[in-house]
């Protein structure tokens, strides 16, 4: 206690923040990567005039609320008050769409990655680019705004995501990471920055319009992981900690999506490694050894927070339909006057679903709170279907819906790992799916047929990734790799509990796929006629 006190007072710590889409996150760690303090905000997406958003008011309330809740831990812990930091690190909900005018203020309220409204923009620029735009990416989301005409496009002067506005508001400096910003648009990895050719093929696009921008002008600067991106301002101070106790002056690292800040927390920055981060959304990253021999609408290009280039398999919905039954479960308890505490539930119908029969018995879920590109949907409805021959069982009910978690997942996955004979050496889960020691971790093995690996800190999450891709920014040796600091200095060798598929998982999950991809008409069938 002592160390940390000294460690926290002297300003040795580093602190993380990270934006996911239903809590906010800050952690604070010591000079050997590990958790010491931390605190959160919850926080939810609303739809509004037919858009996913949260408001700049829900943005800046959420990171002063986790931030003041970590600082009020480290008072009651510790004893001692934060004023100094060694390095500060923000990551966010990678892609989707804020600008800003000359007066930096914020031109049409903000759109998130979970918006499927880009579908035009996203094929014209696949093809134009013969490079794969998916429609949460940045630059769909400009383009589409370009094709609908809209009035504000005009008078764009700054374009970011979500962690570069945050970053920008307490640096004052316009800038991301490579990881992050190889969701707003292609990365050229042999200059590590935005792919000046197809900048070029953009301007082509729209010089028609006659804007007086041009698209280099109102991207942010790209930095690679370790660089300096700038430091906190006064004014960033005072923004961040409302209590005024932080000084401003401390570096901040290049800020990153919550897909880098997801390979760095589970050491799978190098080569021929991934990870698969499973919560609200789902996706699966891997550092390929080479590029792919064509392009793919259902695989993303990205990068590392190094800058290497990753496949990315990125689906909308995961967890979130499963934890509305389990809701359900708890009310149910509750009518009966039971209180259930909520880990042992989740815990108890994850591990039922274990017993189930290989292939869900016949039984049937769609998880689609929002549309699925994958699938090809637009809009979603959660839906559960079964035919009266089905086995339904709580056992196969739960099954089903874990299944249904990794459905889109394993579409995607099926193209990489098969199609494109993609290899991988180590595959960590993390994330929201995997808290129930061993379940997700075992679905997970039996949809990607290959074995998966879940270390003690994967629940430390992202807020962790970036604290820890903050620290490699003030300690790293000199050409020291990102991937050398991660797997010498951070993990020291350690890989995890590692689950094997088993056969009987993989062929009942293959069968269940087979269903899947037969009931997608139902899907299709509820979507139109349930407005």
């Amino acid at each position: 206690m002592g160390n940390i006190s000294e460690t926290i007072s002297s300003g040795k710590a580093v602190l993380g923040i990270e934006f996911g889409s239903t809590r906010i996150k800050a952690v604070l760690i010591d000079e050997n990567h590990q958790p010491i303090a931390s605190g959160s905000h919850d926080w939810e997406n609303r739809y509004e005039n037919g858009i996913w958003t949260y408001s700049l008011d829900d943005i800046w309330k959420g990171l002063q609320d986790s931030y003041q809740r970590l600082a009020e831990e480290v008072r009651e812990k510790y004893g001692v008050t934060i004023t100094r930091l060694a390095a500060i690190g923000f990551s966010a909900m990678m892609h989707g769409y804020m600008v800003f005018d000359k007066d930096g203020e914020l031109l049409v309220p903000f759109r998130t990655w979970r918006n499927t409204i880009t579908e035009k923009a996203s094929e014209k620029l696949t093809e134009a680019f013969n490079f794969n735009i998916p429609q949460r990416w940045s630059i769909a989301h400009l383009y589409q705004a370009v094709l609908n005409d809209e009035e504000h496009v005009k008078d764009i002067v700054f374009q970011t995501t979500l962690a570069g506005y945050i970053h920008w508001k307490l640096t004052g400096e316009k800038v991301l990471g490579v990881g992050e910003a190889s969701g707003m648009f292609p990365i050229d990895t042999a200059t590590g920055g935005f792919n000046q050719k197809m900048i070029a093929r953009f301007d082509k696009l729209i010089e028609g319009k006659a804007y007086p921008w041009k698209l280099t002008d109102i991207l942010p600067k790209v930095l690679t992981a370790g660089e300096n991106a700038g430091t906190l301002t006064q004014e960033g101070a005072a923004l961040l900690d409302v209590s005024g106790n932080l000084e401003a002056g401390i570096p901040l690292c290049p800020p990153e999506g919550d897909a880098g800040t997801g390979m760095a927390a589970t050491n799978s920055v190098a080569v021929r490694t991934g990870n698969v981060s499973a919560g609200t959304s789902v996706f699966a990253m891997v550092v390929l050894e080479k590029d792919l021999k064509k392009v793919h609408p259902e695989l993303d290009l990205v990068t590392t927070p190094a800058g290497d280039t990753v496949a990315m398999v990125h689906c909308n919905n995961c967890t979130s339909d499963l934890n509305a039954w389990v809701g359900l479960f708890k009310e149910f308890a509750e009518s009966f006057g039971i209180e259930v505490d909520t880990n042992k539930l989740f815990s108890t119908l994850y591990n039922k679903a274990l017993e189930g029969d290989a292939d869900c018995g016949g039984l049937l879920a769609y998880n689609y709170f929002s549309g699925e590109h994958i699938t090809g949907f637009e809009e979603g409805r959660p839906l559960f279907v079964r035919i009266p021959e089905s086995s339904f069982t709580l056992a196969n009910f739960m099954r089903t819906h874990l299944f249904t978690s990794l459905g889109a997942l394993k579409t995607g996955l099926d193209i990489l790992l098969k199609e494109e004979e993609v290899k991988v050496d180590r595959i960590f889960g993390h994330g929201g799916l995997f808290k129930t020691k061993g379940v997700g971790q075992k679905i997970l093995a039996a949809a990607m047929d290959a074995p998966v690996s879940v270390m003690e800190t994967a629940g430390e999450g992202g807020a962790w990734g970036i604290a820890l891709l903050a620290s490699y920014m003030i300690h790293k040796g000199e050409n020291e790799t990102l991937a050398s600091y991660l797997s010498d200095k951070v993990f020291g060798g350690e890989t995890g509990v590692c689950v094997e598929p088993d056969k009987k998982d993989v062929e009942g999950f293959n069968e269940f796929m087979k269903r899947y991809k037969a009931g997608l008409s139902v899907e299709r069938a509820a979507v139109e006629a349930l407005k």
